[in-house]
């Protein structure tokens, strides 16, 4: 069963067809990146209908749609509903514009546009569970942010700077297979690490300060997502109790993923230890999220989380306990749910590191 047929198997019967217009979407059915490109899916047939500057590469790499060179796209997407018989043609309602909705519902006249969630719920419930293929991209994004992190723990000393950390971190990745960096990466040292998601600047690595890094890899359309705190030189033992507490949140909770455990319940068991040792009111995120071809997808582990753990999603457990003015620290790994336990795609080190 190819993606297309599944998707039909998740939508209501009376959608007889599909419009896919996001990038990212576009690029999950097709397995093609490309800034521009409608998918036009059928029961039984879907379409690609791409211009001129990626016709070539579609037809050698698009296996499940017929690929065919935009040329009066309004025109054509009549004429292929028309073919098929269509009556009603859902969108994606969480990326599509209303004025974008508004354009198809003039230039497609003859069938009703659903605009309701149906198709981006369809799509998201196939995207959460993971393929073995998925995860492995996941795992060789993974192993490149792994040695860009060995490879920058040589650079970090006093008088670095955050943005030079970072972009050792993206110089290494880019260069050693990474098709994109995940998001902009963090890279926050001193009093700044009590940022959850600070912007690194000129400001220096000082001897007895953390150095808090966040960052990840993509490779083939697929993220990969870390955190890591290490410290420049002696710390206080503060610090060190602080960071020991992180840690102990993180592995306790990495030993309760399996399937059938509500994702709400692993934001508890963090929170309840971070709370114990007295810093609930320190630890203001979310304990995590899906990661796949976005940075963050379903599920999301927080307490507000309806959802319930399956075989192949992809969570991260990054607790943290910032302390403003003085410093923070997060551990983040990311792991694949199985029936009895996890599998932790990241392997970097997670004892306290001290340069």
């Amino acid at each position: 069963m190819n993606k297309f047929e599944a998707l039909f198997k998740e939508l209501p019967d009376s959608v007889d067809a599909a419009l896919i217009t996001g990038d990212v979407n576009r690029r999950y059915f097709t397995g093609m990146k490309s800034s521009a490109g409608i998918v036009l899916a059928f029961k039984d047939k879907a379409y690609l209908i791409i211009d001129f500057r990626y016709i070539e590469v579609a037809r050698a790499k698009v296996k499940d749609a017929e690929v065919i060179l935009r040329e009066k796209l309004y025109d054509q997407l009549n004429e292929l509903l028309k073919k098929h018989g269509a009556r009603t043609l859902a969108i994606e309602s969480e990326t599509m514009t209303v004025a974008e909705l508004e354009l198809y519902r003039s230039k497609l006249p003859e069938v009703e546009l659903i605009g309701d969630s149906s198709l981006s719920k369809a799509i998201s419930k196939l995207r959460i569970v993971k393929t073995q293929e998925e995860i492995d991209a996941m795992i060789k994004a993974q192993r490149i942010a792994e040695a860009a992190f060995e490879n920058v723990l040589n650079f970090i000393k006093p008088g670095v700077t955050e943005r030079e950390i970072g972009l050792c971190l993206d110089y290494y990745m880019l260069k050693n297979g990474a098709e994109a960096l995940s998001f902009e990466t963090i890279a926050l040292t001193g009093a700044k690490t009590s940022l959850p998601h600070g912007v690194p600047d000129d400001n220096e690595v000082k001897s007895g300060s953390f150095v808090l890094m966040d960052y990840g890899a993509a490779y083939d359309g697929y993220h990969s997502d870390m955190t890591r705190t290490v410290c420049v030189g002696k710390p206080s033992e503060k610090m060190e109790l602080i960071y020991q507490t992180v840690l102990k949140a993180q592995l306790e909770t990495i030993k309760i993923i399996k399937s059938g455990v509500k994702a709400s319940e692993l934001d508890k068991t963090a929170r309840d230890i971070i709370s114990d040792a007295g810093y609930r009111d320190n630890f203001g995120h979310s304990l995590g999220h899906g990661v796949g071809m976005e940075i963050h997808e379903v599920p999301f582990a927080s307490y507000l989380s309806t959802e319930t753990l399956e075989e192949n999603m992809i969570v991260t457990v990054e607790p943290g306990i910032y302390l403003p003015g003085e410093f923070g620290v997060r551990i983040e790994d990311f792991v694949v749910v199985k029936p009895d336990g996890c599998f932790n795609m990241t392997l970097s080190p997670k004892e306290l590191i001290i340069l």
